[in-house]
């Protein structure tokens, strides 16, 4: 399969929202973070963004949601009609609303709010997404600490965003990396991010024809996959966010071949 499974106008618009991303970080920078960890609720599979408690700076989202806006109807100026003003119906309330369930992926809220407002389906909950990235990647550097303590498996410790991205780096270390987030954590190179197995007999990796920095580790005993890019053969390493859209043809063979980013867990009887 060809890596070119993404076109490059929408690589670019990608680069562009990653950059943009980084400036609002930058703006969010004085505002403060409260972290209250609690490692019982943690234990029981919380991840530790619900401990923390970032305020909303409302005209702020309402200023990036226009930015944004302005960046995809240069990208594809057929969305002017929906994009334009749609900032227009969100009320604080609604804002807050956004916030708060993009934050837990809620897709029938923004499902629902697309259909109410006549929008095509996929928006609201792209630019909310989008919108909000910037507070999770404070959100992550703030808890990094308490990551480096735990032995994450299944999901983002932080953000709980399936894991599927690792980069092999110096000295051939494994380590998995929340394109959400960007929250970041060593790993067994054999063992399944998803169930935690090291059996080499349940461990299978696939190599892919034409493209030598990438493999995809697969697990027979949860079906779960996770993509590996050796970034030690990149000049300069990509964000994570930007190398699992660059990987994407590497979802679709894992997915073919019957494996899933999310892996099942086993019942025992």
């Amino acid at each position: 399969m060809s890596k070119n499974v993404v076109a490059k106008e929408f690589l670019e618009l990608q680069e562009e929202i990653v950059h943009l991303q980084g400036t609002w970080k930058h703006e969010l920078a004085s505002k403060p973070v409260n972290f209250n960890f609690h490692k019982d609720a943690v234990e029981e599979g919380r991840p530790l963004s619900a401990f923390t408690d970032f305020g909303i700076d409302i005209p702020l989202f309402l200023r990036w949601i226009d930015e944004l806006n302005e960046l995809l109807i240069n990208f594809k100026y057929e969305l002017r009609s929906e994009l334009t003003g749609i900032t227009n119906l969100l009320s604080d309330e609604t804002v807050v609303e956004w916030f708060s369930e993009a934050f837990i992926n809620n897709y029938l809220y923004f499902k629902n709010f697309a259909e109410e407002h006549g929008i095509q389906e996929w928006i609201p909950q792209f630019l909310a997404e989008t919108v909000i990235r910037p507070y999770l990647y404070l959100i992550a550097e703030l808890v990094q600490p308490e990551v480096d303590r735990m032995k994450p498996i299944e999901c983002c410790p932080v953000c709980c965003e399936p894991v599927r991205l690792a980069t092999l780096e110096e000295e051939g270390k494994k380590i998995m990396h929340c394109p959400r987030c960007l929250a970041h954590w060593h790993v067994n190179r054999l063992a399944c991010a998803h169930c935690g197995n090291e059996d080499h007999k349940n461990i299978q990796f696939l190599s892919i024809e034409g493209d030598a920095a990438s493999q995809i580790q697969v697990c027979e005993d949860c079906k779960g996959y996770t993509k590996i890019i050796d970034t030690r053969q990149y000049i300069t390493k990509p964000s994570p966010a930007l190398l699992d859209v660059n990987s994407i043809h590497l979802d679709i063979i894992a997915q073919d071949h019957g494996y899933f980013a999310v892996g099942e867990k086993k019942v025992i009887h």
